[in-house]
């Protein structure tokens, strides 16, 4: 079992324990959990390493969780994930926590990159017809990749649609490279 599938799990088990007014306090804290432990290498090594005490562990997850005026549920769930050895997934349930808070709003969160600036207008009309097509409401982060060329690459969820200059180069290399 990927680390991905594991997070989905235990981020259904946290979503169905806490009550609608919580969701986005636990959204908010586990988003700050998972930043921390991208920023902080001392935060990933104390949850990670065996020397440091069960006890430690959970103060420091305590405290975090109380600065962050996250649910009381979400000590519980914190004290869970130490006991189960599954604290370092906290990136891949945040994901996972944001994903299920989306779909609860009816909002689905949509990647859009290119390869030049895209103009306010260029957005909106690109959000609109990603409403559209997707019949319910999208929230779009917007990236520039010069490597795209031209054309851009939408990313719904695990599905991609590419329309780049790279990605024709990419699949015409591959389909040369099998025959």
């Amino acid at each position: 079992m990927n680390k991905s599938t594991i997070g989905r799990r235990y981020a259904s088990a946290l979503f169905q324990l806490l009550d609608p007014s919580g969701i986005e306090p636990a959204r908010s804290a586990l988003r700050a959990l998972q930043q921390g432990l991208e920023d902080i290498p001392a935060l990933k090594h104390v949850l990670a390493s065996p020397v440091f005490k069960f006890e430690e562990k959970q103060a420091v997850l305590n405290e975090l969780s109380q600065r962050m005026q996250a649910p009381p549920v979400m000590s519980d769930f914190l004290t869970q994930l130490l006991q189960k050895n599954r604290a370092i997934l906290l990136p891949e349930i945040s994901e996972a926590f944001a994903e299920l808070a989306d779909q609860q709003k009816g909002i689905q969160q949509v990647w859009v990159g290119s390869a030049k600036p895209l103009d306010s207008a260029e957005k909106e009309q690109i959000k609109n017809t990603l409403t559209q097509s997707l019949h319910h409401g999208v929230e779009v982060a917007f990236e520039v990749d010069p490597h795209l060329i031209a054309g851009l690459k939408i990313k719904i969820g695990s599905r991609v649609f590419d329309n780049t200059v790279l990605g024709r180069l990419t699949g015409m290399h591959d389909q040369l490279m099998k025959g």
